[in-house]
């Protein structure tokens, strides 16, 4: 009788675990044994003596035969046991030490593990494995004299493929040249590989397989892991310049009843026990200023951010943040702070330069053609642009008074200043989008090297306070460099009834169409009416910053896992790979 809990007509696929009908088993055990004769007349070819880099039967495979075999070489290894080839635990050991040239040290023995990316076979009796691990590579240097158990050395090495995880134990030495050797007694089978990994010597090129499957990207190439490590090592350093300014890292919702922080169009979840649309959060801020309300005067936070927008280059809909608010601070006090941690993360990262060579077409030119290249400097202090002024100067054009930027008059001004110089801008085309069209156009492109873009209109931001001595604009600074925006800064709104003003404004631009507009979010209000000290606001797109500091033209290179339109999978195996 059937077991209850298996649909009738279905078996199970011995190879794959899945559910099938018996037709369809039927079909694929044919074609696996077209597959194993295939692959048994090649695996049959003889070998050369020595082979390269991996080189042999194996290789000449498809991806297909070279997985059915694998797979059915695994199972036969899971039933037998001999050897386990998914043990529970290897132990690693070993410490520092040096080792001359040609030396061998015959007292000492190690314990590593690794993954095997190339094997080259000199006879039976001696194979030479390319161990990697930890972003290191030493060589293994087998020999059947210097095996635990000589007369098993050759089917204990059988079990071994290109990709396999392993681990070694045996005595250490370095060659005449200077590369670091291990001569096994033992290896073992820690985790097969079921796919034949890239060449060798082509490697893994394909921009959409390395995103789509990082872990193999990471497998490859040596590049993609010292990206990361970088990226890991800007974000340690963030924490502890914070952290020794006397901040305090908090955590705030990620999800909430209001999109606020920020102008971007956010994505909507639901919560089933609550019956309750709620939005992804688009920014901290307004957590984090409750925080500051509440007497956490240094507050900042590292974390996950979701806006529902366009993917380019520059943008991913998932990305990382940070945000910081410091009480009884000023626009003014956050430029020095951000050129300081910024100059001092890239002496960091360079050993004391401050300088950061960019390729902005990338490395690779045409033939005869030289690859375009900008030395981005972060020496204290950086160029600072002033938005109205620079682009007046531009222009060759007197804007309006500030304090009249949010009139119908400025909206009539900024439309035919547009259509003259050929300035795109999508419906809505409000005062605050058209502005922010014209400094993409004019301004943006000047900040090679780090820049502050300053005077911003308090129409293109609701939460900064005005300008103490300019009406109509306010106390805000954009960082920018290699053209695109990095940090946002400005000392904060207190004033309760201002911003409360605000946000009606920003209703209003809601309602003409604008879905990146925020809505009115009366707790922040309340918190307001609490009283906020005088506070400095500031957020950075660790993303962005990352890309600009390792050299990345796509924002997909510094994220492990980007987003990516989906593909159509078939099932386990290869036919089911990218």
């Amino acid at each position: 009788m059937a077991d209850a809990g298996t649909p009738q007509n279905l078996q199970t696929d011995p190879v794959t675990g899945e559910m099938v009908s018996k037709n369809e088993l039927k079909k694929r055990e044919k074609a696996r044994e077209r597959e194993a004769k295939k692959a048994a007349a090649a695996a049959a070819k003889p070998a050369p003596a020595v082979k390269a880099s991996g080189a042999g039967p194996s290789e000449e495979l498809t991806p297909n035969q070279y997985y059915e075999l694998r797979s059915r070489h695994v199972q036969e290894l899971r039933r037998t046991l001999q050897p386990n080839p998914y043990p529970h635990k290897f132990h690693k050991y070993g410490g520092p030490g040096k080792i001359e040239n040609g030396k061998r040290l015959a007292d000492t023995t190690e314990s590593l593990a690794g993954r095997i990316h190339n094997i080259r076979a000199s006879g039976s009796n001696l194979l030479f494995y390319d161990l990697h691990g930890e972003g290191k590579k030493v060589q293994i240097m087998a020999q059947s004299q210097d095996a635990k158990d000589p007369e098993t050395f050759q089917s204990t090495h059988s079990h071994f493929r290109r990709g396999d995880i392993v681990g070694v134990k045996g005595t250490p030495s370095r060659t005449k040249k200077g590369e670091l050797s291990i001569s096994p007694s033992e290896m073992t089978l820690l985790a097969p590989n079921l796919h034949q990994l890239p060449s060798a010597h082509f490697g893994l090129k394909d921009q959409e397989t390395r995103y789509r499957k990082r872990y193999l990207d990471l497998v490859m190439n040596d590049d993609t892991r010292q990206l990361f490590i970088t990226r890991s090592r800007i974000l340690n350093y963030i924490r502890r310049f914070l952290d020794g300014l006397g901040f305090l890292e908090v955590e705030t919702p990620m999800m909430s009843m209001l999109a606020g922080g920020a102008t971007a169009k956010p994505f909507v979840t639901h919560h089933n026990d609550l019956n309750l649309d709620l939005y992804l959060r688009i920014a901290p801020e307004l957590y984090l200023k409750e925080l500051v309300v509440g007497g956490l005067d240094r507050v900042y936070e590292i974390g996950r951010t979701f806006r529902n927008e366009g993917i380019d280059l520059t943008h991913n809909p998932e990305f990382t943040i940070c945000e910081f608010y410091m009480a009884y601070a000023d626009m003014y006090d956050l430029m020095d702070l951000t050129e300081s941690m910024v100059e001092g993360m890239v002496k960091y990262l360079t050993g004391g330069k401050t300088t950061v060579e960019y390729y902005p077409e990338g490395k690779d030119a045409a033939e005869g053609q030289t690859a375009k290249k900008w030395t981005l400097e972060f020496q204290r202090p950086w160029k600072r642009y002033d938005m109205i002024e620079t682009l007046e100067e531009k222009l060759n054009v007197k804007f309006p008074p500030g304090d009249s930027l949010h009139t119908d008059e400025a909206n009539a001004f900024l439309r035919a200043l547009c259509e003259k110089h050929g300035v795109q801008c999508s419906e809505p085309r409000t005062n605050a989008r058209l502005l922010d069209k014209l400094v993409g156009e004019y301004i943006e492109p000047l900040c090679i090297s780090p820049s502050f873009i300053v005077g911003h209109p308090k129409v293109m931001s609701p939460l900064a306070k005005w300008h103490r001595s300019r009406p109509g604009l306010c106390e805000r600074f954009e960082g920018f460099m290699c053209g695109k925006e990095f940090c946002n800064a400005y000392t904060e709104l207190n004033d309760p009834f201002e911003q409360r003003a605000r946000f009606e404004e920003q209703v209003k631009q809601k309602e003409q169409g604008d879905e990146e507009a925020q809505g009115v979010d009366e707790t922040y209000i309340d918190a307001l009416e609490h009283g906020l000290p005088p506070t400095g606001g500031w957020g950075m797109g660790i993303d962005r910053l990352v890309m600009f500091l390792t050299n990345s033209l796509n924002i997909k290179e510094v994220l492990l896992f980007p987003a990516m339109k989906p593909e159509a999978v078939s099932g386990p195996g290869p036919s089911a790979q990218v």
